[in-house]
């Protein structure tokens, strides 16, 4: 079998050793837009509107009163304003989306969408069945999270955007539990979104307390950040067993981890279940800029990161 693998990493097309690619946010240059259609029309680029809060099942969030119930995306390198015909040779990329939640919290209407298909050009047809192969034959695997074909083509055209890999500091009677998450972010200055895997003890520490402190890190703090995984499953310990700072936030009064560019207090006001995941709604009670967003740590696929590479176009990936 260890033959087999060879043969197929071989001929997945794939440019780099590791699913996922790190870099400093604002190093990235020429991305994808992310456009809402209606029709053969761009209705609106939501690029930076839209959120990423699942992946099993794929789940995008959006604000605003007037949301259709199903929905249909397209990924493009193009700039196109809203009432523009939308070419279809233009799209690297096309998910299908139907509603399967809407939310209201002090004026604030979210909508979240679940993917229904989607598919992709950034590897060759004959590529794509390779990895389909792969993953079919070695992703099945006790204590992992299986994504059948067509969802890891959705998971991988989510993450052809940059997503922000941020900090989750979690304190009670003197304990605490750090920890990674890239499905989150903003809605507006007042809400934000946190999704964590249902049946993990990051999740039960976060209900229990009520609170998080939200930090955005540099990108150089990658490997630590990775490293820090595996405390979505610990129990809470001593401060000193983490990388933290002797800085506090502001209310709160917690410790702030090394490398902090920006960081959020928020408490917890809302949450439901999909498929593996909590969808946590906070409300943001204090927001820090310690210093510029363009270094935050991100990242992205590596199947788009191919695409990138084929096409002559650069990311300065930091590579674990």
């Amino acid at each position: 079998m260890k033959l087999v693998k060879k043969i197929l990493d071989r001929f997945n097309g794939l440019r780099y050793p590791q699913e996922y690619l790190c870099f400093a946010r604002g190093s990235f240059y020429q991305p994808l837009h992310v456009y809402l259609l209606a029709g053969d029309f761009v209705a609106e680029d939501i690029t930076r509107q839209h959120l990423f809060v699942g992946y099993s099942p794929l789940v995008f969030t959006l604000a605003g009163e007037d949301r259709p119930a199903g929905i249909r995306l397209a990924f493009s390198h193009r700039i196109l304003s809203p009432n523009e015909v939308f070419e279809p040779e233009d799209a690297l990329a096309w998910l299908e989306m139907k509603r399967i939640r809407q939310q209201k919290e002090n004026g604030v209407c979210i909508h979240y969408y679940e993917g229904t298909r989607g598919s992709h050009e950034f590897l060759t047809p004959f590529q794509q069945r390779v990895i389909r192969l792969q993953n079919e034959w070695y992703n099945k695997k006790p204590g992992n999270v299986f994504l059948h074909d067509n969802l890891y083509k959705q998971v991988q055209i989510a993450y052809a955007v940059p997503r922000i890999i941020s900090l989750v500091t979690v304190c009670a009677d003197n304990l605490v539990n750090l920890f990674p998450t890239d499905l989150h972010g903003p809605i507006g200055d007042s809400h934000y979104i946190i999704s964590l895997r249902t049946g993990g003890n990051a999740l039960s520490q976060v209900e229990k307390t009520g609170r998080v402190l939200l930090s955005q890190v540099e990108a150089e703090a990658y490997k630590t950040v990775y490293r820090l995984g595996k405390n979505h499953m610990q129990e809470m310990k001593s401060p000193e067993q983490f990388p933290l700072t002797a800085h506090r936030s502001a209310s709160l009064q917690w410790p702030l981890p090394e490398h902090t560019l920006l960081y959020r207090e928020m408490e917890l006001r809302d949450s439901f279940d999909t498929g593996i995941h909590r969808i946590m709604l906070f409300g943001v009670t204090n927001m820090h800029r310690a210093a510029a967003e363009s270094g935050s740590l991100a990242h992205i696929h590596n199947s788009y990161a191919t695409w990138r590479y084929n096409s002559g176009l650069t990311g300065n990936y930091l590579l674990r």
